[in-house]
This record gives structure tokens, C-alpha cells and sequence, in this order.
């Protein structure tokens, strides 16, 4: 009781605001409010198997299971938040953003069999310059609100590939074809992991970090991204 009276007395002072729309947070809200969280269209392609973030790797990667919980749209709220995870350090956004996505993974029978939440890593060298992977910032909200591990050194990206955003799907899956690595394949023998990002539109990055995963023994692979392009 006392600190939740001393929890108020900060925010009347210092209030925390929705990273969204500037607007106060409840009490019960996190980084972005109930009501910008809802303007944001959701798939529910996490509800069934055969939706169109799965397809995108059928006959490409032996891929279990692939979803994502929002619609990406140009000039749209979550391109917003989106930018600010990437771009203006706050991590926060992603980790709000991930605990979402696992709230609803964690409905779906579909996932219910995960053993370690594994974000697509960056390169060392961009990683040092960005300060952190955005990624990794939503496995880790997947990872609380699921209840299971993160995983973030065994897969590793062994080049600095060029950006994907005005390459075409050929040119992004050369782009990223053979540049990850399992590190340590035993501890991830005989289990499910859960290969994670930010927004998937083509799915070569994924496939690529799938394709290399997938050599380890006895292993299944499915994906989740916050949103589909």
C-alpha cells in the first residue's frame, strides 16, 4: 500500500506518459496506453497455422509455426513506435510491444511448447553504434510475459550486411544468405525456440537465421514478428 501511495505521489509530479500519444498513463498501463495499443490493427494470424506470415516460408524453411500481431502501414502509430525503438533508444517501446505479442502467443496452442525466445542478432559493430538490438528488446518482453528463456549469444551474425528496406526479395535473401551461426547447437538440441523480429516482409533475414538453426539436431524453429509489412 505504501508504495503504491508513493508510486502516485511521483507521477503527480513526474508523470508517466504514453510514448504514443503524450498522454498520462493509468495505473495499470505500461510505455503505451490501452487506447493506442488498440488503434493499431491486429492480425490474429497467431490463432492458426496456414495464415500469410507462414506462408511466406513454405518451401523455403521447415518452419513450425510464423505469426505477427500487427499490420505495418506507412505514417501509421506503430511505424511511430517503431522509430523510436530503432531509432531514439527507447527500448522500452519494444519491450511493451513484445510483452503483447507473448500475451497473445501464450493463448495459442501454437506456441505453447516453446523452449527459448531467440531474437535475429545484429552485427557486433552495429549493435555497439545502435547502443543495443531492437530484437532483443522485443524477446525480452515475449520472453516475461511467457514465463520462458531468452536466448542471446549462441546465434551470432558473422557480417554487417547492407540495410533491406530498397532491396528486392532475391537481393535480400543474398544479402543474408550464410551470415548466422549456432554457437552452441547442444543446448538447443531436441528443442523449440521461438526466432524473433521486429517487422517481417520478405522473410529472408529470418529464413537465413532458420536455415542455420535448423542444423541442429532434433530442433523446430517458429517465428514471431510485431508486425507484417
Amino acid at each position: 500500500m505504501k508504495n503504491m501511495w508513493l508510486t502516485d505521489f511521483f507521477h503527480l509530479f513526474y508523470p508517466s506518459v504514453c510514448a504514443s500519444c503524450g498522454e498520462k498513463l493509468l495505473n495499470q498501463e505500461k510505455v503505451i496506453c490501452t487506447r493506442c495499443l488498440a488503434d493499431i490493427p491486429k492480425t490474429n494470424f497467431h490463432s492458426y497455422s496456414d495464415n500469410p506470415v507462414n506462408q511466406l516460408f513454405w518451401g523455403r524453411a521447415k518452419i513450425e509455426n510464423a505469426t505477427a500481431l500487427f499490420r505495418f502501414q506507412k505514417g501509421s502509430r506503430f511505424q511511430e513506435l517503431l522509430h523510436l525503438l530503432k531509432y531514439k533508444g527507447r527500448q522500452d517501446v519494444g519491450e511493451e510491444l513484445g510483452r503483447q505479442l507473448g500475451f497473445e502467443l501464450k493463448k495459442s496452442d501454437l506456441y505453447k511448447n516453446i523452449h527459448y525466445v531467440i531474437p535475429v542478432p545484429l552485427h557486433p559493430k552495429r549493435q555497439k553504434k545502435r547502443g543495443y538490438n531492437q530484437a532483443e528488446c522485443i524477446a525480452r518482453g515475449i520472453a516475461e510475459s511467457m514465463e520462458i528463456t531468452i536466448e542471446t549469444e549462441n546465434l551470432i551474425r558473422n557480417t554487417a550486411t547492407e540495410t533491406q528496406t530498397k532491396k528486392s526479395r532475391i537481393e535480400r535473401w543474398q544479402n543474408v544468405e550464410s551470415i548466422f551461426t549456432v554457437k552452441n547447437p547442444a543446448r538447443l538440441q531436441n528443442k523449440e525456440i521461438l526466432l524473433v523480429d521486429d517487422v517481417v516482409t520478405t522473410g529472408a533475414t529470418l529464413e537465413a537465421c532458420a536455415q542455420a538453426i535448423l542444423k541442429t539436431n532434433g530442433i523446430k524453429v517458429s517465428i514471431a514478428a510485431l508486425a507484417t509489412a
